[in-house]
């Protein structure tokens, strides 16, 4: 019998680095893509709820815990409510989200897995119809970055802590 274990839950514990620590210049240049494309949004007069609703659904595909924490805060102060953000993963199947709200989470969707063509095309045609050209440059520039920034986290590991109850 060897000692050998194929057991990765065996494995020495090790530390993630916090790449946005150790690389605080390109991390700098993320925010500033982030802030960039914040400012667009609202120029081209997209709310700030719709910019959080996108946060969140790219966090929710990929999985980041520590934005998902973060954006859902936002939401919430941006005056979204909990019944939408509980729905959101399913937002297909309720009315609870604006035609504008559709077509930018529709192209978060495939801005974050642009692999399938025919879903790309249909949420373009979706967007063309309700959004302004520089609302949906706006969109897919608020899903790049927080795509980017679900990265850092996910590889990362940043934790997320509980917050004590008010």
């Amino acid at each position: 019998m060897s000692d050998v274990t194929t057991d990765v839950t065996a494995a020495p514990v090790r530390r993630r680095v916090f790449i946005d620590k150790q690389s605080p210049q390109a991390y700098r240049a993320l925010r500033a893509t982030a802030e960039a494309a914040g400012v667009g949004a609202a120029e081209a007069g997209l709310d700030r709820r719709v910019v959080e609703l996108v946060n969140l659904r790219v966090s929710q595909i990929n999985g980041c815990a520590y934005c998902l924490n973060v954006h859902t805060r936002a939401a919430l102060q941006a005056g979204d409510t909990a019944q939408r953000l509980g729905t959101l993963p399913a937002w297909r199947d309720t009315e609870l989200f604006t035609p504008q709200e559709r077509a930018a989470l529709a192209l978060a969707e495939v801005t974050t897995d642009p692999s399938d063509a025919v879903a790309q095309e249909a949420a373009y045609g979706v967007a063309r119809e309700v959004l302004t050209d520089d609302q949906i440059s706006a969109v897919i520039w608020v899903a790049i970055a927080i795509n980017a920034f679900n990265r850092v986290s996910i590889l990362s590991k940043h934790p997320v802590r509980p917050i004590p109850a008010q």
